[in-house]
C-alpha cells in the first residue's frame, strides 16, 4: 500500500488529488491537507468583489466531495515536511490541524509521495499597510471579496450624492503577479460605475509593476489575426483610452496610508496619490514550509529558494536576461534531492521571470513574477499525478509525464463587466506560455495560437467556463473529461 499527501487543495492540488484516486485501486491512500475547509473558484471572485456575485456560487465545502470519492482529507496547515525520513525511516510530513475539534497538537503523517501545491502565502507585509488589516482591500480570497465589494458600495454612495471619487486599482507591491487579475477588476469597477450612471464623477487609475500594458507578467504578446500584426500592448492601450482608465505603470508601492499611497516608479521617481478607494494585490511568497533531515538537522534552504517556493527540476543557475532559455523551466516537477517530492502550481519556485527583469535607479525592483495559476495548474496536476500513479502501478523510476510551461499554451478571459448583455471580456491565448525563441523566433510564440479579442462573446465564455470549472472541480460525472 502506498500513501500519497497533497498539500493544499486549489486548482492544481484539487487536480492532483482527482485524479490520483481515479488511477490509483483502493487500496492506497490519497490524502489531501488544506487549511480551508472550501474550495473557491479563484478567478470569479472578481464578481463578488464588484457585488456581482454572491460568495456562495464561487465556493463549496471540500469534505463531502472527498468522502465522496475516497480521499482522506485533513483540514489542517502543514508546517514541516521530513523528506529522508524522521528517523524511523518513514518520509513524513507534520501537519497542525485548524478546525475547531483539534486541539492544536501537531500530527506527523508519513507519505510514500508528496506533493506541495500549498499555493502562495499572501504577503501584504511586504508593503507597509497594505491589505484588508491595512489601507486597501483585496479580492484574493472570497472574504476579501466579500470586503471589497462593500466598500466599493460606499464608494458608489458617495458617488450618488454627489462627491468625486478616486479608485485606485492594481498591484501593492514591484514584485507581484497576477496582473490580470488586477486588470480585470478594474475593468468590472469601472462597468459597474457606467451601469449605474455614475462614471462622471469617479477616476478610475490602474497602478500595475508592468513596464507596458499588455505584459501581464508574460513579456506581452504578439498577435496575427486577419493579416495584421499587432501587439498586446497596443491591444491593451485601446481598452484603457476606450473606457477612461488612466494607467501609471512600471510602479512599486511603497507604503499605504489612510487615503493616500506612496510609490516608485522606474526612473526613481517617487510620488504619493490620494485615494478614496484602493484594491491592490499583494505580492507571493510560499508557504514558509520548513524541512529536516534524518537527524532532525534544518534542510530547508536546501529544498526551497529564499521566497519559500519549491526546486524542482529546473535550471536554477543565475544568468542574464539574454541568456535564459525556455529548456530552464521544469517539466516534472520532481524535487532534484528527493524523488518522492514534487511541487506544483504556484508552490514551485520559477527558474527567472518571463518579463524582461527591471530596476528603479534606487535599486528598486520593479518587474512582475512570473504567472503560474489557472490552467498551466491543472494541467500540473493532472500530469504528476498520472507519473505517481506510474511509479505506484507500474514501478517507474523517473516521472512519465511532463508538462513544461514552455510547451504548454494557456487561454485567458478577462471580464470586463458583468452584463449578461451589456458586458464584454478581453479573451487571450497564447502558445507557449514561456516563449521559446528557439522554436518561434522573433516573438517566442507561435503566431496562430496567440491571439486576443474583446467583446460580448468571451464575457459569454467565460460564464459558461465557471460554471463548467465549477462541475469539473465537484467531480460530477465526467468531470475528467473537461479539459484543465
Amino acid at each position: 500500500m502506498a500513501r500519497v499527501v497533497i498539500l493544499g487543495a486549489g486548482v492544481s492540488g484539487h487536480t492532483a488529488a482527482l485524479h490520483l484516486r481515479r488511477l490509483l485501486s483502493r487500496e492506497h491512500e490519497v490524502v489531501v491537507v488544506s487549511p480551508k475547509a472550501d474550495w473557491n473558484w479563484i478567478p470569479s471572485n472578481i464578481w463578488v468583489g464588484v457585488g456581482k456575485m454572491p460568495v456562495r456560487k464561487v465556493v463549496f465545502p471540500l469534505a463531502p466531495i472527498y468522502r465522496r470519492q475516497g480521499i482522506d482529507f485533513r483540514q489542517a496547515k502543514a508546517v514541516a515536511i521530513w523528506p529522508e525520513g524522521d528517523g524511523t525511516l518513514a518520509r513524513a510530513v507534520d501537519i497542525v490541524y485548524t478546525d475547531s475539534l483539534r486541539d492544536g497538537q501537531p500530527e506527523r503523517l508519513p507519505y510514500d509521495f508528496l506533493i506541495n501545491a500549498t499555493g502562495p502565502k499572501l504577503n501584504f507585509a511586504a508593503t507597509p499597510g497594505l491589505g484588508p488589516d491595512g489601507h486597501s482591500w483585496s479580492v484574493c480570497t472570497p472574504d476579501h471579496a466579500v470586503e471589497a465589494a462593500r466598500a466599493f458600495e460606499a464608494v458608489k454612495d458617495k458617488l450618488r450624492a454627489g462627491q468625486r471619487q478616486r479608485l485606485v486599482i492594481g498591484v501593492g507591491h514591484g514584485t507581484c503577479t497576477c496582473e490580470g487579475a488586477a486588470f480585470e477588476y478594474a475593468f468590472n469597477v469601472e462597468h459597474e460605475l457606467r451601469e449605474a450612471g455614475l462614471r462622471d464623477l469617479a477616476e478610475v487609475v490602474y497602478l500595475t509593476n508592468e513596464h507596458e500594458l499588455g505584459d501581464f507578467g508574460v513579456g506581452g504578446m504578439t498577435f496575427t489575426q486577419s493579416g495584421f500584426v499587432t501587439s498586446s500592448q497596443l491591444w491593451t492601450e485601446s481598452l484603457f483610452r476606450e473606457r477612461s482608465v488612466t494607467a501609471i505603470v512600471g510602479a512599486h508601492v511603497e507604503r499605504v496610508d489612510e487615503g493616500k499611497l506612496s510609490y516608485e516608479t522606474l526612473d526613481g521617481t517617487q510620488t504619493t496619490l490620494e485615494f478614496d478607494f484602493a484594491m491592490l494585490l499583494p505580492p507571493f511568497r510560499g508557504a514558509d514550509l520548513q524541512a529536516f533531515d534524518r537527524a532532525g538537522e534544518e534542510i530547508t534552504s536546501d529544498l526551497f529558494a529564499p521566497n519559500g517556493f519549491l526546486r524542482v527540476d529546473a535550471d536554477y543557475t543565475p544568468k542574464k536576461f539574454e541568456e535564459w532559455r525556455a529548456a530552464d523551466w521544469p517539466s516534472t516537477y520532481q524535487s532534484p534531492r528527493h524523488p518522492h517530492l514534487f511541487g506544483i502550481g504556484i508552490a514551485f519556485a520559477p527558474p527567472h521571470a518571463i518579463s524582461r527583469p527591471r530596476v528603479s535607479p534606487r535599486g528598486t525592483v520593479i518587474a512582475p513574477a512570473p504567472p503560474r495559476t489557472g490552467m498551466p495548474s491543472g494541467v500540473m496536476g493532472r500530469e504528476v499525478a498520472h507519473s505517481i500513479a506510474d511509479m505506484i502501478n507500474h514501478g517507474a523510476t523517473v516521472p512519465t509525464r511532463s508538462a513544461s510551461m514552455a510547451a504548454m499554451g494557456a487561454a485567458c478571459i478577462a471580464s470586463a463587466g458583468a452584463g449578461f448583455r451589456t458586458g464584454s471580456a478581453a479573451a487571450m491565448t497564447m502558445y507557449p506560455v514561456v516563449p521559446d525563441l528557439v522554436r518561434f523566433p522573433g516573438s517566442g510564440r507561435s503566431g496562430p495560437d496567440t491571439y486576443g479579442e474583446i467583446g460580448l462573446a468571451a464575457h459569454w465564455i467565460k460564464h459558461m467556463l465557471h460554471h463548467l470549472f465549477l462541475y469539473k472541480a465537484k467531480a460530477r460525472p465526467g468531470w475528467r473529461f473537461i479539459p484543465e
